[in-house]
């Protein structure tokens, strides 16, 4: 939990959609602010305990992107360029110049669209267990592997999980219970996760995530990550279900990249190495 007032507010975006946002942290103005973006697509920002490690340091903003979690119900439009504008619109509602910008899974790649469109705004960028920008096919049936047998350890979970709706709260759960290494806490972990719980915008997730297959590994892209000149920073959990080699297209691609890979953590590496991750981001954010 944040140890310092938290402030939420409703941001209006370019189109009118109302996106919920939060602002805490002792930010002052020799310090450099950090935004967060959530991963999913389709989820809520779950990263309250992210902002509290930092909020010692900086003011740091989070928010819900459009249609999901606290934010206004909506029908779209769900694309990469509509969420960066609404990223922007967050950035100027509080005033945020030149923020360090963190994502994680999905919002990782969004982090990193932002980045690529609007580089003046982007003190550094924070790429935390990403999927790089080759194609799909370079990483997705592995993670389907990986999260089968990790979930499949407890043979119950496993069948539980298939015969639940996917709506399920419950099925969120022990799907999310496979991003953790340690095992004996990783139900507890994924519960958290879901605490508060909101229900799940899969025609987000299923646009975006098309999206995504049609621009990853495509040469502009290589190229626009080639003439990035921000710096960036890649953190990465060994552990992750996700193969983690996905991302040396990401790295290959960048020149002012740096890569903290945190050995005993998963795909949410601040829950299982918190003190290796704020020591990594912190790096970023001087």
């Amino acid at each position: 939990m944040t140890s310092t007032p938290v402030q939420n507010t409703a941001v209006t975006a370019d189109d009118g959609v109302r996106l919920w946002a939060s602002r805490s942290g002792r930010g002052t103005s020799g310090t450099t602010p950090l935004m967060l973006c959530h991963g999913g697509p389709g989820l809520w920002d779950m990263s309250e305990d992210v902002a509290g490690m930092f909020d010692d340091r900086a003011t740091v903003v989070r928010w819900d992107q459009r249609g999901c979690g606290r934010s206004e119900p909506c029908a779209g439009p769900w694309t990469t360029d509509c969420f960066v504008a609404d990223l922007d619109a967050v950035r100027r509602h509080f005033a945020l110049e030149r923020p360090v910008l963190l994502g994680h899974s999905w919002g990782a790649s969004l982090a990193l669209s932002y980045t690529l469109a609007h580089p003046e705004h982007v003190a550094a960028l924070v790429y935390v267990s990403g999927t790089g920008i080759g194609p799909d096919t370079d990483w997705h049936g592995a993670f389907e592997e990986n999260f089968l047998a990790r979930l499949g350890e407890d043979p119950q979970r496993l069948a539980r999980w298939r015969e639940l709706p996917g709506e399920s709260r419950e099925r969120a759960v022990l799907q999310w219970s496979a991003e953790f290494v340690d095992r004996d806490r990783a139900i507890e972990h994924a519960e958290r996760m879901a605490d508060p719980w909101f229900p799940i915008n899969f025609p987000c997730n299923k646009a975006l995530n098309a999206e995504a297959k049609q621009t990853a590994g495509t040469s502009a892209l290589y190229a626009a990550c080639q003439a990035l000149d921000v710096p960036v920073l890649i953190v990465d959990g060994a552990q992750d279900t996700r193969p983690r080699s996905a991302v040396d297209s990401l790295e290959r691609a960048l020149p002012r990249v740096r890569r903290v890979t945190l050995p005993a953590a998963g795909h949410l590496p601040w829950v299982e190495d918190p003190y290796g991750f704020r020591d990594a981001v912190m790096t970023a954010a001087q």
